[in-house]
């Protein structure tokens, strides 16, 4: 039986289907309240293609952090309501009151892809 403080639950991929572009190769889904509030903060850095999918959750904090990230936040049919790009260690995201979830992601990400607010995100 997993630990409810475990991060990685579920591998999945992420894909933009408006762009029909992977935004994550891998991601895995924080649901649990230490591990949403614990995210990415144990990581020296993340490999290109990972993703960490925070739910539920409408906004991010950067504290302990090492490095800049993309967030992308989603609405509850997954469609992008608002990007952070490159968001900076010990830096807090605003409140997207729409947001029902956010993927965590390499900077950059976002900008490669070319992923937009208003595209439509789907896990598989």
């Amino acid at each position: 039986m997993a630990s409810r403080f475990t991060i990685r639950l579920t591998a999945t991929r992420v894909l933009n289907t408006t762009r029909n572009v992977a935004l994550a190769d891998h991601a895995e889904f924080a649901r649990s309240p230490w591990s949403r509030f614990r995210g990415l903060m144990a990581q020296k850095a993340i490999e290109p293609g990972y993703g960490l999918v925070i739910e539920p959750c409408n906004s991010i904090h950067m504290f302990f952090m090492r490095f800049a990230i993309d967030a992308v936040f989603l609405d509850k049919e997954g469609r992008v309501v608002y990007i952070a790009d490159s968001i900076k260690p010990w830096r807090i995201s605003r409140i997207v009151r729409k947001a029902k979830r956010v993927i965590e992601m390499p900077s950059g990400t976002c900008q490669r892809t070319g992923t937009k607010p208003g595209d439509l995100v789907a896990f598989n």
